[in-house]
């Protein structure tokens, strides 16, 4: 029963990471899709990475709030959480030339 599991979820994936190209062939500046179909990274990676970016620019936005300039205990914070598939030089390149969570990936390019 196992084998109809794993086929399954890569099924799954591969129907995920089709989706992504059709996306790609319209528009190939979405550089982080293709570093998420070049890594394997399933859709629940994404959802989870999509979650953590969107708290800590949230919580970018509170320490900017109160005056902090340096945000590296975030990135450190990015950085435990990141699938260990996804190298984060490459991560953030990749958001902020496809324009995702671009104040957040802006601040974590000075911490590269």
């Amino acid at each position: 029963m196992d084998i109809y599991v794993e086929l399954q979820a890569r099924v799954n994936l591969l129907e995920y990471h089709q989706k992504l190209l059709l996306k790609l062939l319209r528009d190939p500046n979405l550089e982080f899709y293709r570093v998420v179909i070049e890594n394997g990274v399933s859709e629940h990676e994404v959802e989870a990475f999509n979650r953590l970016c969107e708290n800590l620019n949230i919580k970018m936005e509170e320490q900017k709030a109160e005056g902090f300039i340096h945000f590296h205990p975030l990135f450190s914070e990015f950085l435990y959480s990141l699938p260990e598939k996804l190298n984060a030089k490459e991560v953030v390149q990749a958001c902020l030339k496809q324009h995702l969570f671009e104040p957040l990936f802006t601040e974590f390019a000075k911490c590269l």
